[in-house]
């Protein structure tokens, strides 16, 4: 692993956005140039420690996922080196953490899928016993394994949370061919992939994808696909214990951090969850790094 890059800073191209993770350059006018920091976000604030290595996994994860699933949707690598793109002094910022990608035109939808209640949608079923308009049976627990995957679409917010949001508003939004287009690619993904993580002990219980079209109108998967920060990860073994007592299963993600940030004290008080984060202590970042590259050791084993 190189060392940690919290911020990149590649002055050769034009910086077109920097994201919670990843750091977007324009290269010409037809190719981008992701790289993906070691920064860490959680409650939609960027830690001020990066975990060492994080976006290595991610890079690695990401196309890992895109070359399973090739035969399903085209997705917007190139194919390029990402090296070829920057100086030679700026190689060392990019080499295995990076993507040199087609610029496409977003689709402004979070595609979500869902194969188990947990997080935002186990809290919105207990109050309607649906998830984004989609209604579930009854009697179901935190962390149940839903009958069948359900796509429950969110809105892309320029800032804070992204907003769940109905498919109605989907087929408003993009109309209703490439609305069924997105739904029925997201869903078939998720259970190839789901599937496929099943035989390596992992249990995806939701992801989310992202989508653009190219300059002949074809929908092409991009940014990340199934990483630890785009999707839960439960190990097998540690799921069956934490359902029957209600918990949330142990996951391959920045968890760790959630709940040691939930029980921090700052001059006595909670985190009130705003910038500045509290300092991560070298114990947290140690064992999130450890999560990460578990994670992407079992998948690829």
């Amino acid at each position: 692993m190189t060392s940690a890059l919290h911020t990149s800073n590649i002055t050769s191209l034009p910086l077109l956005a920097r994201g919670k993770v990843r750091d977007n350059y324009a290269v010409g006018n037809d190719r981008i140039l992701m790289v993906a920091s070691d920064r860490l976000s959680a409650f939609d604030v960027i830690m001020g420690e990066p975990i060492p290595g994080k976006g290595e996994i991610l890079t690695k994860m990401a196309l890992f996922w895109f070359a399973c699933l090739g035969h399903v949707c085209p997705n917007h690598l190139t194919g390029d080196a990402p090296e070829s793109a920057v100086t030679p002094a700026e190689v060392p910022q990019v080499q295995g953490r990076s993507m040199l990608v087609k610029r496409l035109k977003p689709i402004l939808v979070e595609a979500v899928v869902r194969g188990y209640l947990a997080g935002s949608g186990w809290k919105e079923y207990q109050e309607s016993q649906s998830v984004c308009g989609v209604q579930l049976p009854p009697g179901l627990k935190n962390a149940s394994k839903l009958p069948q995957p359900i796509f429950t679409p969110a809105a892309k917010a320029a800032s804070g949370h992204d907003e769940n949001i109905p498919y109605e508003k989907v087929v408003e939004e993009v109309g209703p061919e490439l609305a069924a287009k997105i739904r029925d690619t997201s869903i078939r993904i998720y259970k190839e992939a789901a599937d496929f993580a099943l035989t390596k002990g992992l249990i995806i219980a939701d992801t989310k994808f992202e989508f653009g079209l190219d300059e002949q109108g074809n929908m092409v998967l991009m940014d990340e696909v199934l990483t630890p920060d785009s999707s839960r990860y439960w190990p097998v073994e540690g799921y069956e214990a934490a359902f029957a007592k209600g918990e949330n299963p142990p996951s391959y993600d920045k968890q760790f951090v959630r709940d040691w940030l939930e029980g921090v004290r700052i001059d006595g008080q909670p985190w009130d969850k705003t910038p500045p984060a509290p300092r991560l202590p070298k114990e947290v970042i140690e064992k999130t790094a450890a999560k990460y590259r578990e994670a992407l050791q079992r998948l690829t084993a």
